[in-house]
């Protein structure tokens, strides 16, 4: 199994690199997305993340904007948060490789923005991180979540700067282009090339 770990701050366009690397045959696993779904389904994660928060579970639902206002102003809630969630995301990733793996699926594709904190890294082959301009991101997350300009720069705020991705990563992609399309040109050049010296070792 060729496992490729994409990381980046919200809104830097990993999701577009993990769509390319799907549409190239991949087993595309967005952890955002996995956690969301946990956080619907998972009973315990559930009720960890309410004893350490206090209020953030409404009528059996995580209240994701509450949560988001107290993580984001606090670097050690932050900390917590991904703690709490790592393990449910993680054991569910691992799941979910070895399901591919049985149906004879050889590439896997694994978008977190912690990947590199959490040692997700570490159980892949190659890392690529994703960045953009602030700007661009704030931009982004305020169309995408519904938010505010002042709630998008705290979430931007709160993250790694460009640098920790240079520095950690095998990788950089900038998103630096005026159309998604070219920015998906790109990525799909990167990863098939990595793909191709895969099957060539």
């Amino acid at each position: 199994m060729f496992v490729i770990g994409i990381t980046g701050g919200s809104g830097s366009g990993k999701t577009s690199a993990l769509r390319v690397l799907s549409s190239l045959g991949a087993l595309a696993l967005d952890c955002d997305e996995i956690y969301h779904q946990l956080l619907k389904e998972n009973a315990e994660l559930k009720a960890g993340l309410e004893a350490r928060y206090g209020g953030v579970l409404v009528d059996g639902s995580i209240d994701r904007k509450r949560l988001g206002e107290i993580v984001f102003k606090d670097p050690d809630a932050l900390k917590d948060l991904n703690a709490i969630t790592h393990k449910y995301v993680s054991a569910e990733i691992e799941r979910r490789i070895r399901e591919w793996e049985a149906q004879g699926g050889t590439i896997a594709a694994i978008d977190a923005i912690a990947l590199i904190e959490s040692g997700r890294a570490k159980k892949c082959d190659i890392t690529i991180g994703v960045t953009a301009s602030k700007e661009t991101r704030v931009q982004r997350i305020m169309k995408r979540d519904g938010i505010t300009r002042e709630q998008a720069e705290m979430r931007v705020n709160a993250q790694k700067p460009d640098s920790y991705y240079k520095e950690n990563c095998d990788y950089l992609l900038e998103d630096k282009y005026e159309t998604l399309k070219a920015f998906e040109d790109e990525c799909d050049a990167l990863f098939t090339e990595l793909i191709k010296g895969e099957h060539n070792l």
